[in-house]
């Protein structure tokens, strides 16, 4: 519990200070698309899949810096890009000596690319959005509050495992009880973002943010559970490795960005 402390103080820290530094965010961000790629190309070569583990961090990092950049990419340029990425995996999978698993190759590699790169990277958009710091600022409490809530009151009064295939570790007391500190985290919230968003919408995406938030937990544990590894790394003492702290983040980043830019 100590070390956990410890790195979560680190890391809260390293957050704050990447928010107000817009450039320095985009560096955390590119860093943690790039350590999760591995990390989790690193799992699945576990299973002896022979993964294009360079090729898709080039192209997760391709990702990341093009959208701090803005870079205006239309739609036809990304489908072009699209087409071209898969062509070059077709390619690389033609080079190797063996015929060895090439569905299993190719399907994980953009796999981990969508699942990591692509979403994770929704969170640089929301920063260059109008009022960005306060919209990264509300997700990232928000979704780390149903982390901690889940954590801690599970720990206490975790009786009934919540899908024990999975992880079962993780209780229905502790999924119901980060749902509710995470719902009441962004009540609290509301009293910040008052010019942003009316109070029943906080209210809202708090209950939508916490629920998904939990379903990025379990689908990196069900990964992990797969991939036969307790953690996805060993990073952070306390806490694992990179995809074990970003794990809720990687499916709220891009539910909460499509809310804001396109529901509202």
């Amino acid at each position: 519990m100590k070390q956990r402390l410890i790195t979560s103080a680190i890391l809260i820290l390293l957050t704050i200070a990447g928010l107000v530094f817009q450039p320095l965010f985009a560096v955390l961000v590119n860093v943690i698309i790039a350590l999760g790629l591995l990390e989790f190309f690193n799992m699945v070569e576990k299973k002896g899949v022979k993964l294009f583990k360079y090729f898709g961090l080039a192209i997760g990092l391709f990702i990341g810096i093009t959208v701090y950049f803005r870079f205006p990419i239309k739609e036809g340029w990304q489908f072009l890009f699209i087409i071209w990425g898969l062509f070059s995996l077709f390619l690389l999978e033609l080079t190797k000596k063996d015929q060895y698993q090439p569905i299993l190759s190719l399907s994980a590699t953009t796999f981990g690319i969508i699942y990591i790169a692509w979403c994770f990277s929704f969170l640089l958009r929301i920063r260059q959005l109008q009022d960005g710091l306060l919209l990264c600022i509300f997700l990232i409490t928000v979704t780390k509050a149903s982390d901690i809530g889940a954590y801690f009151i599970g720990k206490r009064f975790g009786r009934t495992s919540l899908i024990k295939r999975v992880s079962p570790q993780k209780s229905l007391e502790g999924a119901l009880g980060g749902f509710l500190i995470s719902l009441a985290v962004g009540v609290v919230f509301s009293f910040f973002l008052q010019e942003l968003m009316f109070f029943w919408e906080k209210v809202f995406m708090s209950a939508i943010l916490a629920i998904i938030s939990q379903l990025g937990d379990l689908f990196e544990s069900l990964i992990k559970r797969d991939c036969n590894t307790k953690d996805s790394g060993a990073i952070f003492p306390g806490m694992g490795g990179i995809l074990d702290v970003i794990d809720s983040l990687i499916f709220t980043a891009p539910t909460f960005y499509l809310y804001v830019t396109m529901v509202r």
